[in-house]
């Protein structure tokens, strides 16, 4: 049963630059279907095929939200997200992340939720209704605005 957003025509209100998504995901098809189905709404990606560029990516760009894998061969997606929470300068600790995984065992899915409160199964989400939580996502956090620490 696919999960369905509510959410219609969701626009991100303006900002100075656009909104910058970091995918951390092993699979290009994948990888590429993603990538594609952002930037047509507008949106910058950056894309990192392991946990280990992800990291460094995520550190030296710092994206506007995470859609993160589970399983990488490097590092998985849960060690990612532990680094990412242990941030020093604190923007790690609060850049919002979507996991996007084909792990549906209730203990990955615990451990994930530690870290961010969206764990979605692939099998479960659309690629249209994936872009509409993104959205959603970044709409709530221009809304929001939360104070991100600088260097």
């Amino acid at each position: 049963m696919r999960k369905s957003l509510k959410v219609q025509n969701l626009q991100i209100p303006r900002s100075p630059r656009r909104k910058r998504i970091l995918i951390i995901e092993d699979e290009a098809p994948l990888l590429t279907l993603l990538r594609d189905a952002l930037q047509s709404e507008r949106l910058e990606v950056l894309m990192a095929k392991t946990g280990r560029e992800g990291v460094a990516l995520a550190f030296r760009e710092r994206p506007d939200l995470i859609i993160l894998d589970i399983l990488m061969p490097d590092m998985d997606g849960l060690a990612v997200l532990r680094r990412l929470r242990r941030d020093r300068y604190k923007w790690g600790k609060y850049v919002p992340v979507i996991i996007l995984s084909n792990i549906s065992n209730p203990e990955v899915i615990s451990e994930g939720t530690k870290y961010t409160e969206d764990y979605l199964v692939k099998a479960d989400w659309s690629l249209h209704d994936l872009v509409l939580k993104t959205k959603e996502k970044l709409f709530r956090l221009n809304t929001n605005s939360v104070p991100v620490p600088k260097n």
